[in-house]
């Protein structure tokens, strides 16, 4: 398993520093319920990401995502097309950064966070996860690294939830920032809040780049082979 937890470690980074999942659960923290919005909208994170995460494994147990404990061609085809998909992300968020990080705007969807009910911050959770442009390419790559290493299911499934739980962090993070540190909370929250903000298009191209690259180098090793 340890192989295998080693193929994902950095693709669980790349997810965990996330900028707009972590300003929208410190908006969500900000909100009257903020203690059960904010549990609520890490457990739908978590659900979007393992059951992404278990879809991908089942796929790749199928599909015969190993042969003769070495990965199939088409996980290198998969890998080489998510990173090359990652690398376009890349260079058109790069090309559409504002130039004043200070006028660096959030999604509108942002500003209803206030009126959303739980079911809906559960719901946001959830496919921030897994229907975010970078996160979703990002566990379906682990998902098929993992698969590909061969290991019993047990083990699969035991590198799978490494991944979601570093994968997490960054999302964690604030809400325990918010449960444990009081009235300090809303200063150190409100820095995370803004910082995140004004680089989120920076950061996001940046983490497009260098793991789109990595995918690329994977899959070319693997069709190599």
């Amino acid at each position: 398993m340890g192989h295998a937890v080693g193929e994902v470690l950095g693709l669980a980074a790349a997810v965990a520093v996330s900028p707009l999942p972590i300003v929208a659960i410190i908006l969500v923290l900000a909100t009257p319920q903020g203690r059960v919005n904010g549990t609520l909208f890490a457990v739908g994170w978590i659900l979007g990401l393992a059951l992404l995460g278990a879809i991908m494994l089942a796929v790749g147990g199928t599909g015969g995502a190993s042969t003769h404990k070495h990965p199939a061609t088409w996980v290198g085809a998969l890998k080489l097309a998510l990173g090359l998909l990652l690398a376009l992300f890349s260079a058109r968020m790069w090309r559409h950064r504002p130039t004043d990080p200070s006028q660096a705007q959030l999604p509108k969807w942002m500003a209803a966070i206030d009126g959303f009910t739980p079911p809906k911050v559960l719901g946001l959770g959830f496919l921030l996860a897994a229907a975010n442009a970078k996160n979703a390419p990002l566990t379906i790559a682990a998902g098929a690294s993992i698969s590909a290493t061969a290991i019993a299911v047990p083990e699969q499934i035991g590198a799978m939830a490494v991944f979601v739980v570093i994968s997490s962090i960054g999302v964690l993070a604030p809400l325990a920032v918010y449960l444990f540190m009081g009235e300090r909370a809303k200063t150190v929250l409100g820095g995370w809040r803004d910082w995140a903000a004004r680089h989120n298009t920076a950061v996001m191209a940046v983490l497009f780049f260098v793991i789109g690259l990595k995918l690329v180098g994977d899959g070319i090793d693997i069709l190599a082979q």
